[in-house]
C-alpha cells in the first residue's frame, strides 16, 4: 500500500476544518460565559479578543493534534509507503498517477480520498472574498463581515464572529438558514441570531458582484427584485464544497463524474472497476465520521471484493453555533412524507439544569413512526446539543 498526500496528513478536518474551528468556538464560548460572572457573584470581567493570538492558538492545537495522532509513524510502522507533501497527484491512465515533480506510480487498485474544496462564486470580484480556509491568515478581527451562505459553515462563522464583537451579516438564497436541517432547528437558531444581533437575510435572489472601495468591500446582491449594496470590511463565501475530481484528472482514467464528484455505486466502486472512492469526493455525506466509515468499506472492497455496502442511515451531525444544534435521522418533513408520525417537542426551559445554568434557549424534538414506535429523527438546539443528540 502506498498513501499519497499532496500536503500535510490529516485532511481538511485536522488542518483547517473542525479542529481549528472548534478552537474559535471554544474561545467564543469562554467569552460568552464571562458575561454571566456578575450574576453568579463573580468579579465581572469583559474579555477582549486578541484575534491574532487566538489564531496562533488554533495553529498550536492543530500541531498538538498531529503530535498526538503520530500519523506518519503509525502508517510507516504498518508497512505503508507514505508519499506526502509532494504536491497534487493526477491520473495519467487508469493504472498510473503522476506527481507534480514528474514521478509516476502504478497500482492495481486505487482508493480516492481526495476530498473537496471551498466553492468560489463566479461573479465580478469573487476572488476578493475569503473562504473558511482564509480565516487563519487574518491579522485582526474584522469590524464587519458579510457571510454568503447560511449552511453549517456560514452559521458557525457568523455565531463565533458575532460573539467576538464583529458586525455580522448572513445571507442565503434559501428561505431558511441551515437549509438541510429540520425547520424547528433552523427557526430556533435564526431566532437566537436575531436576538444576538446577527443580521440575517434569507431568500436573496443572488449575489451579483463584490467591489473593493478603499478599505471596504461592497457586496452587491438582489432581494425581492431590488438591487442592494452592503459595505463591510470582509466578505466570506461559504457556498458549497465541490469535490476534487477535476484536480485528479479522473477523466484520464475513464471515470464517470457527477458535477465535480466521482460517481460510485453502493460498494463505493467507480465506473472503472479497480478504482474506489470515499469521503467528500463522492459528494454523498460530507462529514468526517462518514468519510472514515466509507474509507473502511472502500478499502475492504478494493482488496477483498465487493462484500460491503455503503448505507448512511444514522449519522449524527451538528454545529458549534450559539446555541449549538445537533440532528440525527429524518426531519419532520422527510418523515411525514414516508410515515404516519408523532412529534414531541420539549423546551430547554423545562429542564432544571437549563434554569440553573441560565441556558434556557432551545428544544429537543423527537419524531417517531406511529405504527411501530420507531425513532425516525431527533433534533436538539441548546447547550451541549452535540452531546445530547447522541443519547
Amino acid at each position: 500500500v502506498t498513501l499519497i498526500e499532496r500536503g500535510a496528513l490529516g485532511g481538511t478536518c485536522t488542518n483547517d476544518g473542525c479542529v481549528p474551528t472548534r478552537v474559535l468556538a471554544k474561545a467564543a464560548r469562554l467569552a460568552r460565559d464571562a458575561r454571566q460572572f456578575e450574576r453568579y457573584g463573580l468579579t465581572p470581567a469583559a474579555p477582549e479578543v486578541d484575534f491574532r493570538r487566538l489564531l496562533d492558538r488554533a495553529h498550536e492545537v492543530v500541531y498538538a493534534v498531529h503530535e498526538k495522532k503520530q500519523l506518519l509513524s503509525h502508517l510507516e510502522a504498518a508497512g505503508i509507503a507514505v508519499v506526502a507533501e509532494r504536491g497534487a497527484a493526477s491520473f495519467v491512465d487508469a493504472h498510473t498517477v503522476q506527481l507534480e515533480d514528474g514521478a509516476q506510480l502504478r497500482a492495481d487498485r486505487f482508493v480516492l480520498c481526495a476530498g473537496g474544496h471551498a466553492r468560489r462564486l463566479a461573479i465580478p470580484g469573487g476572488d476578493l472574498a475569503l473562504t473558511h480556509s482564509d480565516i487563519w491568515t487574518l491579522q485582526k478581527l474584522p469590524k464587519s463581515v458579510a457571510i454568503i451562505g447560511a449552511a453549517a459553515t456560514g452559521c458557525q462563522l457568523a455565531s463565533i464572529l458575532n460573539i467576538f464583537g464583529a458586525e455580522v451579516h448572513l445571507l442565503d438564497l434559501a428561505p431558511q438558514i441551515l437549509p438541510v436541517e429540520d425547520a424547528s432547528t433552523a427557526n430556533y437558531v435564526r431566532a437566537a441570531f436575531d436576538r444576538q444581533g446577527v443580521r440575517v437575510v434569507t431568500g436573496i435572489e443572488g449575489v451579483t458582484a463584490i467591489e473593493q472601495r478603499g478599505k471596504e468591500q461592497v457586496l452587491q446582491y438582489r432581494v425581492d427584485g431590488e438591487a442592494c449594496t452592503l459595505p463591510v470590511e470582509n466578505v466570506i463565501q461559504a457556498v458549497g464544497w465541490p469535490g476534487n475530481a477535476e484536480a485528479l484528472n479522473v477523466a484520464a482514467a475513464g471515470m464517470e463524474t457527477v458535477r465535480s464528484y466521482v460517481a460510485v455505486n453502493d460498494h463505493l466502486q467507480s465506473s472503472v472497476p479497480h478504482i474506489y472512492a470515499a469521503g467528500d469526493i463522492t459528494g454523498r455525506m460530507m462529514l468526517v465520521q462518514s468519510a472514515g466509515y466509507e474509507a473502511r468499506i472502500a478499502a475492504e472492497n478494493a482488496v477483498l471484493g465487493n462484500d460491503q455496502r455503503y448505507a448512511h442511515h444514522v449519522v449524527p451531525h451538528g454545529g458549534f453555533t450559539d446555541p449549538e444544534y445537533g440532528s440525527v435521522g429524518l426531519t419532520e418533513r422527510q418523515a411525514a412524507a414516508e410515515h404516519a408520525i408523532a412529534v414531541a417537542e420539549i423546551a430547554y426551559a423545562d429542564l432544571d439544569r437549563a434554569v440553573i445554568d441560565e441556558r434556557t434557549e432551545g428544544m429537543c424534538k423527537l419524531i417517531v413512526a406511529r405504527e411501530s414506535g420507531a425513532l425516525l429523527g431527533a433534533h436538539v438546539v441548546g447547550e451541549q446539543a452535540l452531546e445530547i443528540v447522541h443519547m
